[in-house]
């Protein structure tokens, strides 16, 4: 384990702060809930350019791709991080069915390289500690998915 300087402790309380921002924790929820595209249609159906739903996945993915960013440059603890979170790795899972086309589309084989390249260090991290428990992660993430829709059903 690696021994976290103040200055990165400090950086990670402070995004954590941003977090807390009430328009990025509605942009948070709003993805966590409801974009789970597995296609750039969906992506269109989903958020259409110019919404409010559109602007929360630019937000949600922007800050993720940020962190992921600092990370992968050393500005953050990455022990202290992967200890404290998860959530940048549960919404990559969201974006990986279209991220391909994604790649495509703006020609760019970068595009949220950053947060992909973190969320492999995340999953070895976890993986090493935890065997297994991507994989178990992942179904609770299915099982509470699958839950909010249903109870979304039966209310409508």
């Amino acid at each position: 384990m690696s021994e976290a300087t103040f200055d990165q402790a400090n950086l990670q309380v402070k995004l954590y702060d941003l977090r807390r921002e009430p328009r990025l924790r509605e942009a948070r929820e709003w993805f966590s809930d409801r974009f789970h595209p597995q296609s750039l249609d969906d992506v269109m159906k989903i958020c259409p350019p110019g919404s409010k739903e559109n602007a929360f996945m630019r937000q949600v993915l922007s800050y993720w791709e940020m962190v992921a960013s600092m990370s992968n440059r050393g500005l953050l603890d990455e022990d202290l991080l992967f200890e404290s979170g998860g959530e940048e790795w549960a919404m990559f899972q969201q974006v990986k069915p279209v991220l391909a086309a994604w790649r495509e589309m703006f020609a760019s084989q970068k595009f949220l390289g950053n947060l992909e390249a973190h969320c492999t260090r995340l999953e070895t991290w976890r993986e090493r500690r935890s065997p297994g428990s991507n994989a178990a992660i992942c179904q609770v993430i299915e099982q509470l998915y699958q839950a909010k829709q249903s109870a979304k059903a039966k209310a409508a």
